[in-house]
């Protein structure tokens, strides 16, 4: 039996203030009934699979599980957690999953991943988490509807495939923004190349970060021998790590195309940068001869050939025009231009 904090028996909302964000007693038959406080504090095993939704930050939250939950220290510790990455820990009374979401909140980047932590026993299953994860609603709406999980550990396995899925899409659709790029570079249309060429491959850096090493613990879960974990719950996990070693490919090869669109559009570049140098260097080439020629005559000494010869002007300057033709003609000559 458990023991509820202060503010027992309140709605099991956000907006409760009581650090509840739902709590579900499971009916078996892919259905469950939201409960609050009150029916949390008198819980035991008997009474069916209880499922505890909980925002850490809370103090409410953080009372109830290191005081009343019957949790072990170490476990409390991680579930209240700021800072996680995906790991599992197997304890004799049950198991602890830390596993990372899409974070689709509003104003939020996808690969700014929501971290939640599961605790897992037979009869319960308690999960912390401070930022809004989607797959959670999603989970709660198809308890409403009557196609949800049965059992705790189905509920745990139904959300890792939410959360696959949703990885899923985010990888298909940054798959689809990486072929957009490419197909900019081959058209030399590279105006936002440079922006959007680093983000790309920033998210998919930091997504690979987090889904590598929770990869790692679906598989690890699909193989360990844990006597309440059915057969087809580690079939459907060991899908899931069959997804999660698709998507790391996937982030890899999309890291690996980005690395080489940024190597096409530095090339491109100093290719465009070097003809103009070029250009600059035939123009400067021309004018060389022609600037020591009118520098030559401007120079403010007496003797300057046609001083006072009205013609002398236009003599110049065709001589000018005439050497500038020469040198054209020259340089077209040496296949310089």
């Amino acid at each position: 039996m458990t023991n509820a904090p202060p503010g027992q028996g309140e709605s099991p909302t956000r907006s409760s203030g009581n650090g509840l964000l739902c709590g579900y007693l499971l009916d078996g038959s892919g259905g469950g009934r939201e409960i609050g406080w009150s029916e949390i504090e008198q819980w035991t095993a008997n009474d069916g699979f209880l499922w505890v939704h909980l925002d850490y930050s809370h103090p409410h939250s953080q009372r109830w599980l290191s005081d009343f939950s019957g949790v072990d220290e170490l476990v409390v510790q991680t579930l209240l957690a700021e800072e996680t990455r995906p790991r599992l820990v197997l304890e004799q009374e049950g198991m602890l999953v830390v596993m990372r979401g899409i974070n689709n909140n509003p104003g939020a980047e996808p690969e700014d991943m929501v971290s939640i932590r599961v605790w897992l026993e037979p009869r319960r299953i308690v999960t912390t988490l401070q930022r809004n994860l989607q797959d959670v609603d999603k989970l709660r709406d198809r308890l409403r509807k009557g196609h949800g999980p049965h059992d705790a550990d189905a509920l745990f396995v139904m959300l890792a495939e939410m959360m696959a899925i949703r990885v899923g899409d985010v990888i298909e659709e940054l798959d689809d923004n990486m072929g957009q790029l490419e197909d900019d570079v081959l058209g030399r249309q590279t105006r936002h190349l440079r922006s959007e060429l680093p983000e790309v491959r920033r998210t998919a850096i930091s997504l690979r970060r987090y889904l590598v090493p929770q990869r790692e613990v679906i598989t690890h879960l699909s193989v360990e021998r844990i006597n309440w974990l059915g057969e087809d719950e580690r079939t459907r996990l060991r899908e899931v790590s069959d997804h999660l070693t698709r998507y790391v490919e996937d982030l890899e090869a999309i890291r690996e195309r980005a690395a080489v669109c940024q190597e096409e559009l530095n090339a491109h570049t100093n290719a465009m940068a070097g003809q103009r140098m070029y250009v600059l260097s035939m123009v400067a080439a021309v004018f060389l001869p022609l600037t020591f020629i009118t520098g030559l005559l401007g120079i403010n000494v007496g003797g300057i050939p046609g001083a006072h010869d009205d013609l002398a002007f236009y003599i110049v300057a065709a001589i000018l025009l005439l050497v500038g033709i020469l040198l054209i003609m020259l340089f077209r000559w040496r296949r310089w231009m």
